[in-house]
């Protein structure tokens, strides 16, 4: 039997979540207090939640909570009381990045359903079946999944899987980007995202064009076919849009879904007017990346006509979306008995007069169906009505009809009553202490090229190479070797289930070369460098932001973990060090990692073995080299540079200080290494203090 598609809504506000409901969809995702996605949206109060649940309950719609953000150990205990608040109130589930958070719910509210979120990065079925090991029941992928890729992870799934169908796309992978925290000072790990990538960029010095403004994405032509994938549930972005852009989105989708169809021609131009950037893309879905994805905003204007005719439906009546059955028994001598039974098998009887003899018309059970199946006006749909009447017996109508009127209010005040989840509290457990020993140096290096035993003669506790880098060239890995140095490898930052193979054989010959330790930075990537009997690191992409993330890690095997660079030193300093933490000191730090080739999308063809340089409107320079998987890593137009703070870094309690060489030169990796190291006076031209020292909201 082929399962049901779930249709999830944004629902920005309370007025959001009727104009979701009432268009017709199954579940609406919305943000309580702080720690969610999407902060500026108006966000909902204690109250305003525990009434969106109710009316999404009675009206047989899932409320799923965003606790999608990254928390510092200080702002755990509020992230506990939004959870435990959350579980009281009844919502059907919690939405999570943070690992930290996900270890916090297993005290504060054990029973409650945890979903992954987009913002995991989970792009594979290592990622997915690490996060049904974790305890999760749902994992949203990443948007830049192929319908192949889609289906392979569905097919082999042990849980659900959440895609999204409509809406605005993030040029770097969800969960990866920190273009906005790091020009900016705002993160989208964080839900406070400015959107830089939909500003002005270009080439050779000129910001003359919108290279990382992606056109929203519309999947409205594939909705059967995402079915047969074994999707769950599909997903509409827009916590930030208007009530009126949700009902239009939603009930194109909804009817679509309800009636087998895709959306015809006439509801696929209703949705680019109530929103688009110079149209929708479905090149990610088909495999088919290029320039044509790209677009912005032009028409900013309000599609009235449309946004009136939908306000107008969801304001204007009730939906009647909740099928239910009415029993009626009447017989001679007995009082009428009544019932109604919901999807959820609730039942609700009433108990009606004795019947009369009949003095002209008898009751026939067609009469006694045509009362009660009169449920306009409320959230209920007659489906069926099952009634046994003997024969010769009279019963008023408007007994019927109260009685009925009776059921359908009952039945109302049941289901709105909240399902309250098991609640405990937040305990963070034991206190480790910060290491009080100078951190080692560790170095990671973008090619072979940049290893000199000049570099090596400068003591470095491990030097890492990217996975295939190490794999090309195993006389690399015996130069660290023979210098008494600890090789390791940097796995991808993205790998995809048809790039795992070729990633298991250069870490299998990066190993036999000699390499123990593996940086990997999604749970994607965990399960191969555990495979191939590597040393497991947490690389910066794990997003390690308090001491319970930390705790989790632990958990998970891993014997170091790097702090976010989205951190102040203080919050590092404050981490309980369950596992040796490690931090970025210097380098130009990796803003966003594409799966869209902006080189070739500029050129029509490859190029990007050198650095090439993104141009922004206020002449910054973003180098953009080459990663993995013939994908484009921007990185920050200045460097990090703390040599000269290096009392500052050393008293947080770490473990190692790792240096990120990208674009510098052999002689350059050298002179910086001897400059952390206290020997001469090496300092980059335009550098920066990174976000160690100043608050990212």
């Amino acid at each position: 039997m082929a399962h049901t598609l779930e249709l999830l809504a944004p629902a920005g506000s309370p007025e959001a979540v009727t104009a979701a409901v009432q268009a017709g969809a199954d579940a609406v995702y919305l943000g309580y207090g702080d720690f969610n996605a999407r902060r500026n949206a108006k966000n909902f109060s204690r109250e305003e939640l525990a009434a969106a649940v109710s009316y999404c309950h009675l009206r047989g719609a899932k409320v799923y909570l965003t606790l999608n953000t990254l928390v510092t150990d200080r702002e755990l205990p509020a992230a506990a009381q939004v959870a435990a608040d959350a579980a009281r109130i009844g919502v059907d589930a919690v939405l999570i990045q943070d690992l930290g958070i996900l270890r916090m719910l297993r005290q504060v509210a054990p029973d409650l359903p945890v979903h992954g979120s987009t913002q995991l990065t989970v792009h594979s079925l290592d990622g997915v079946l690490r996060c049904a090991d974790l305890g999760m029941e749902r994992v949203v992928l990443s948007r830049e999944l192929s319908r192949d890729a889609i289906e392979y992870i569905c097919t082999h799934s042990p849980i659900e899987i959440e895609t999204f169908v409509h809406g605005a796309l993030c040029m770097c992978y969800s969960g990866q980007c920190f273009l906005s925290s790091v020009i900016g000072g705002r993160s989208g790990n964080r839900g406070l995202c400015a959107q830089p990538c939909r500003l002005k960029y270009g080439w050779e010095g000129r910001a003359d064009g919108y290279p990382l403004s992606l056109k929203d994405m519309s999947l409205a032509g594939h909705l059967q076919e995402l079915k047969k994938l074994g999707v769950k549930c599909l997903k509409i972005e827009g916590r930030m849009k208007r009530p009126e852009y949700v009902a239009v989105v939603t009930g194109i989708y909804a009817r679509a879904l309800r009636e087998g169809r895709e959306p015809t021609a006439e509801e696929l131009a209703e949705l680019e007017a109530a929103f688009s950037r110079q149209g929708f893309t479905e090149g990610y879905y088909l495999d088919q990346k290029g320039p044509g994805m790209f677009g912005v905003r032009e028409d900013a204007r309000e599609p009235r006509e449309l946004y009136a005719r939908a306000r107008t439906q969801y304001q204007s009546g009730e939906r009647q979306s909740v099928p239910i059955t009415f029993y009626a028994m009447i017989r001679k001598g007995e009082p009428a008995q009544v019932a109604v039974q919901d999807p959820e098998e609730r039942v609700i009887t009433a108990e009606g007069p004795v019947p009369e003899a009949a003095r002209t018309k008898e009751l026939t059970a067609a009469d006694v169906e045509a009362q009660l199946s009169r449920t306009g006006g409320t959230p209920f749909r007659c489906a069926k009505v099952r009634a046994l009447v003997e024969p010769g017996l009279s019963l008023p109508v408007s007994v019927l009809n109260s009685l009925r009127r009776g059921l359908l209010d009952s039945l109302r005040a049941s289901r709105s009553v909240p399902m309250s989840w098991e609640t405990g509290e937040f305990h963070p457990g034991v206190r480790y202490e910060n290491r009080r020993e100078a951190p080692i140096l560790n170095l990671s290096l973008r090619t072979a090229g940049q290893l000199t035993d000049a570099l090596l003669d400068l003591g470095p506790g491990i030097v890492y190479l990217p996975a295939a880098e190490a794999a090309a060239h195993p006389e690399a890995v015996k130069r660290v070797l023979d210098h008494g140095v600890r090789a390791g490898v940097t796995l991808p930052r993205i790998c995809w289930d048809r790039e795992r193979q070729e990633l298991y054989r250069d870490l299998e010959a990066a190993r036999a070369s000699g390499c123990t330790e593996a940086l990997a930075g999604t749970l994607d990537l965990l399960r191969p460098a555990r495979d191939t009997d590597y040393n497991l690191r947490g690389d910066f992409g794990l997003s390690v932001f308090n001491s319970q993330a930390l705790k989790e890690l632990k958990r998970l095997g891993l014997s170091s973990a790097t702090a976010s660079f989205e951190l102040k030193l203080a919050q590092v300093r404050d981490i309980s060090k369950a596992l040796d933490i490690e931090l970025i000191v210097y380098g130009r730090l990796p803003l966003m990692v594409t799966e869209n080739c902006i080189i070739k999308n500029r050129s029509g063809r490859c190029g990007c073995d050198g650095v090439n340089q993104l141009t922004d409107r206020k002449g910054e320079r973003f180098p953009v080299v080459k990663a993995p998987g013939c994908r484009s890593e921007i990185l920050n137009a200045k460097t990090l540079f703390l040599a000269d703070k290096r009392g500052d870094y050393q008293r947080v309690g770490l473990w190692a200080a790792r240096l990120l060489f990208t674009t510098e030169s052999a002689a350059e990796c050298v002179r910086v290494t001897e400059r952390y190291l206290g020997r001469g006076s090496y300092e980059p031209k335009d550098y920066t203090r990174g976000l160690y020292y100043r608050d990212v909201e």
